[in-house]
């Protein structure tokens, strides 16, 4: 007898049982099927970093403050010349369709009703077009840098004929560790799911690989962008070029030097290197090197507002929410996200409240506590 329950169709309203925004990831076990739920939830190898993303911010606690004005309190953000109503992003986050039959055009619909920033992905299932469509600035673009330049051109010349007003260059993932859990759900990613913005390339080259050699290292070289791509690009691009995954001081201030517009420090939400630290563990040291005004977004991890002040606290000017995005969709589309967003906001405003945090800056001028969590 066959036990397995049917995923729930999206709901067109917000469930009663909804307190917080984490009980989206909660819920949408209901509404994603199994594998696919494996593939999102996993990150790579045995997962180790994926969980360590989030127990890390348990090794900081926040002090109340009292007796503080917060006539004028307000969470507006100034970055790359643009004016953000919030710090909450929506990250870059690949085949959305997986999760609701209109995909990404819902996600866009929740961010202009919310007034986020969406980073569209290079592996959108839906074209970087129809995403503009739905959603007013603010917009970004999450490039991939494609194994011929040409094809690298035309994504990027589409984003910026679309209006898209930064480009986000992802660095960490040209080869990712297969995700256990996912393999063993045994996910493949469905015939009526692609990367939309790639429907016209030609397919790949052929691996190229010279006798002997690890088709790993082979792949990584046909896939990595190399530091004179990059370099070309920043100096040409007209909007910000943003670098996502930086997770050492070193490649940040090599990034700065480059001529990046800021960074984002990420670990892919643990799906590229198993065992690599914590995100939150190196956003401190991060902030540090590349010094206070340079900006500095952070992801992988953040499941609540309390997450995101804790963030602000220690480097971040702005954070990426990814899964929570995809489990808001499954569950109830852009009504779901815009919620989850409603939420991640209400949860930061109350820390701030509670802090005695008039702006994002009072914030990044607060100590955190640090505690002995003992994960």
């Amino acid at each position: 007898m066959n036990d397995i329950k049917k995923p729930l169709p999206p709901l067109d309203y917000i469930p009663a049982d909804i307190a917080c925004a984490y009980d989206y990831e909660q819920l949408a076990q209901a509404f994603i099927p199994a594998d696919i739920l494996a593939y999102i939830a996993g990150g790579s190898g045995h997962d180790i970093t994926q969980r360590n993303n989030q127990t890390a911010f348990q090794d900081w606690a926040i002090v109340p403050r009292l007796l503080a004005d917060l006539t004028n309190a307000n969470t507006e953000a100034q970055l790359f010349g643009q004016h953000f109503k919030h710090p909450v992003f929506l990250a870059p986050v690949a085949y959305q369709s997986l999760v609701h039959p209109q995909g990404e055009r819902e996600t866009a619909s929740a961010a202009e009703a919310t007034d986020s920033c969406m980073i569209t992905s290079t592996l959108a299932s839906v074209t970087l077009e129809q995403i503009v469509a739905r959603a007013k600035p603010p917009r970004w673009f999450q490039l991939y840098f494609q194994s011929r330049p040409e094809d690298t051109h035309a994504l990027i010349n589409r984003a910026l004929a679309a209006g898209y007003e930064a480009i986000v260059v992802t660095l960490d993932a040209a080869i990712q560790a297969p995700s256990i859990r996912a393999i063993r759900a045994g996910f493949k990613l469905p015939g009526n799911i692609s990367a939309a913005n790639l429907a016209h390339q030609r397919p790949d080259e052929p691996l190229q690989q010279r006798p002997g050699d690890s088709p790993i290292f082979a792949r990584y070289r046909q896939q990595a962008p190399a530091l004179q791509h990059l370099a070309e690009l920043i100096k040409a691009s007209p909007v910000p070029v943003i670098i996502k995954g930086v997770m050492h001081p070193d490649d940040a201030l090599q990034l700065k030097a480059l001529g990046a517009a800021g960074i984002i420090v990420s670990n892919h939400g643990g799906r590229t290197l198993d065992g690599a630290p914590a995100s939150l563990s190196v956003l401190a040291a991060i902030r540090c090197a590349v010094g206070d005004g340079f900006p500095l977004l952070f992801d992988s991890g953040i499941r609540s507002g309390s997450d995101i002040f804790k963030a602000i606290a220690l480097g971040a000017d702005a954070v990426l929410i990814g899964r929570l995005q995809m489990y808001s969709l499954s569950v109830a589309g852009a009504l779901g996200v815009a919620h989850m967003i409603k939420l991640l906001r209400e949860e930061l405003e109350l820390c701030m409240a509670m802090t005695g945090c008039a702006s994002l800056a009072a914030i990044r001028a607060t100590q955190l506590q640090t505690t002995l969590s003992g994960h």
